[in-house]
């Protein structure tokens, strides 16, 4: 795993740093971990749901027919 060292860090900034963490119950570095992958990372997380809705209303929809077949399943042979 890589490590970070911040230079000429204030200490006002680093105060802050730790009495947030407090707030939040973690350690000092953990504090700042949350922070850059916070802002790094991609907000938004679409789910593949989401993604295939989109993907069908571009192209104006789908028509499926899901009426159950009331007829008994046959179980599968595997011999």
């Amino acid at each position: 795993m890589a490590a970070v060292i911040i230079r000429n860090l204030p200490e006002e900034t680093h105060r802050a740093l730790k009495l947030l963490a407090a707030r939040h119950g973690r350690s000092t570095e953990a504090e700042i971990r949350r922070i850059l992958e916070d802002a790094v990372r991609p907000k938004s997380g679409a789910g593949i749901g989401s993604e295939l809705a989109a993907f069908g209303r571009r192209f104006g929809g789908l028509d499926l027919d899901i009426t159950r077949d009331p007829e008994p399943t046959e179980p599968a042979d595997f011999e």
